[in-house]
């Protein structure tokens, strides 16, 4: 199983390192020295890091037989894919893998079928879950605590509770306007 672990940012320094937008809650396993990494696009790998450090809170990184700018600079934009045991499970119960959570159903609490899960986009504020509904349009619910209230891995489904507008089909729309012309010189 493939899981995109992070992105390769800018180059920083001489000296081949570069910032990286870190996409998995498990950096420490997933990218420390020694990991080979496979990449997107794949000719750009497979990559081994050498090195790797937090500087101003953004990790770097420098990778084996990447010794100055030029080389970093070439990687930028690059994904960095780890290697996953499909049976292999996150650290904290509370979090999942991507694979786990593609073509979940999505349900209102009551029950109501909302769609299914066909892309999580990660966000650098907070992940989205792309759900496309049963008429084939998409929605975007954001990953977080107060909306999704239950992730059951055995019954294949996810479980919401959205705040008003976020999947209706029209959000309501409350006007403080008085409803006066729109253009002053209207009055006249």
């Amino acid at each position: 199983m493939e899981l995109v672990v992070a992105r390769v940012g800018r180059a920083h320094g001489i000296k081949g390192e570069v910032s990286v937008e870190v996409r998995t809650d498990e950096p420490e396993l997933r990218l420390s020295p020694g990991a080979v990494l496979r990449t997107e696009p794949a000719s750009a790998g497979p990559l081994t890091i050498a090195t790797g450090r937090v500087h101003s809170g953004r990790l770097l990184l420098r990778f084996e037989g990447v010794k100055d700018r030029t080389g970093a600079e070439a990687l930028r934009n690059t994904l960095l894919i780890a290697d996953v045991d499909p049976a292999e499970l996150p650290e904290e119960p509370d979090e999942y893998y991507d694979h786990q959570l593609m073509d979940l159903d999505v349900v209102l609490e009551d029950g109501t079928e909302v769609g299914r899960i066909t892309e999580i986009s990660h966000l650098p504020s907070q992940d989205l879950f792309i759900v496309e509904r049963p008429d084939g349009t998409e929605v975007m619910i954001p990953f977080v605590e107060e909306i999704v209230a239950e992730i059951d891995l055995e019954e294949q489904r996810c479980v919401i509770t959205p705040p008003p507008g976020l999947i209706d089909d029209r959000a309501e729309v409350v006007s403080t306007r008085d409803d006066g012309p729109a253009n002053p010189k209207d009055e006249a």
